[in-house]
C-alpha cells in the first residue's frame, strides 16, 4: 500500500491519475443547434452578396436558383430546392426571426435528447416542411427555416409531454396555439410549409422517445426521420407536377 493525502492506496491506483473534468472539457450541448444558425447566417449573407444591399430581400442567383418552386423542380429537375430553400430567407426580419426561434427550441431539445436526434428531427421536419408548402402552393416561391423549426418545437412537446411536464403548465402549447394562429392569420406565411414540418417533428418526437430512450434503440429511430425525410421527398417531388408549366424566369419578391 502507499501512502496518500487521503489515505492508503494500492500501487495500481496510486499510479492512476484523476481525470479532472473543467468547462472546457465538458460536451458542448447546443453544437448543432449553433452550427445550424451559422449555416443559416453564412447562406444568408452569400445571398444577399449576390442580390443586392443587405436587407433588400432580393436574393439575386442564389435565392433564384435555391427557393422553392414547384414548376422549377418537376420540369427543370432542380431537386435540390426541397432542401436548400429551408436555409434561405427573405431579409434581415425573416431570418432573425427564425434564428432566435431556432436557437430557444434548440437549447432545450437538443441537451435533452442528444446532438443526432436533434439533427435527425431538424432535417426531416425542414423536407417535411417543403412537402406541406408544395402541397398547398406548388407554384408559389418559398424560402425559410420555419418548417425545421416548427417540427423542433411539436419534438419538444412529445419529449416533454413523456417526461411528466404538461405542455399547457409549461406555455408550450399556447405558444403552439399562437403560432398556428399566426401562421393562418399573416398572409405570406407557408401555412402547409409550417404544418408539414409540425407533423413530421411531432412524428420525430414519437419516435425518439418510443424508440431511442424506452427501447434503446437510436438507430430505429434515426432510421424513422429517414423514413420521413424520403417520403417528403418522394412527396414533395410528386405534387410538384401540379403546378403547370415552369416560366424562362423566376420572379421574386422579398
Amino acid at each position: 500500500m502507499t501512502p496518500t493525502p487521503v489515505g492508503m492506496r494500492c500501487p495500481e491506483c496510486s499510479r492512476d491519475r484523476t481525470k479532472v473534468k473543467t468547462i472546457r472539457s465538458l460536451p458542448r450541448g447546443l453544437v448543432a443547434t449553433q452550427a445550424l444558425i451559422i449555416l443559416n447566417v453564412i447562406v444568408f449573407i452569400a445571398e444577399e452578396a449576390a442580390g443586392g444591399p443587405l436587407g433588400t430581400g432580393t436574393g439575386g442567383q442564389v435565392l433564384a436558383k435555391g427557393a422553392l418552386y414547384g414548376p422549377a423542380i418537376v420540369h427543370q429537375h432542380e431537386y435540390w430546392r426541397i432542401l436548400t430553400s429551408g436555409f434561405l430567407h427573405e431579409g434581415v426580419t425573416h431570418i432573425f426571426i427564425n434564428m432566435l426561434s431556432l436557437y430557444f427550441v434548440g437549447s432545450v431539445l437538443e441537451p435533452a435528447i442528444g446532438r443526432v436526434n436533434f439533427v435527425a428531427v431538424y432535417f426531416a421536419s425542414l423536407l417535411a416542411g417543403s412537402f406541406g408548402a408544395l402541397l398547398f402552393q406548388p407554384q408559389a416561391v418559398t424560402v425559410g427555416a420555419s418548417g425545421a423549426i416548427f417540427g423542433i418545437f411539436g419534438a419538444l412537446i412529445v419529449v416533454a409531454r413523456a417526461r411528466g411536464i404538461s405542455i399547457w403548465q409549461s406555455g408550450l402549447g399556447v405558444v403552439l396555439v399562437l403560432n398556428l394562429l399566426l401562421t393562418i392569420g399573416i398572409k405570406g406565411i407557408s401555412i402547409g410549409g409550417h404544418l408539414g414540418g409540425l407533423i413530421a417533428g411531432l412524428i420525430g418526437g414519437l419516435l425518439i422517445v418510443e424508440l431511442s430512450e424506452r427501447r434503446r434503440l437510436q438507430a430505429a429511430a434515426l432510421v424513422g426521420c429517414a423514413a420521413i425525410a424520403l417520403i417528403s421527398v418522394a412527396g414533395a417531388i410528386a405534387v410538384a407536377g401540379s403546378a403547370g408549366i415552369a416560366p424562362n424566369g423566376i420572379g421574386l419578391t422579398g
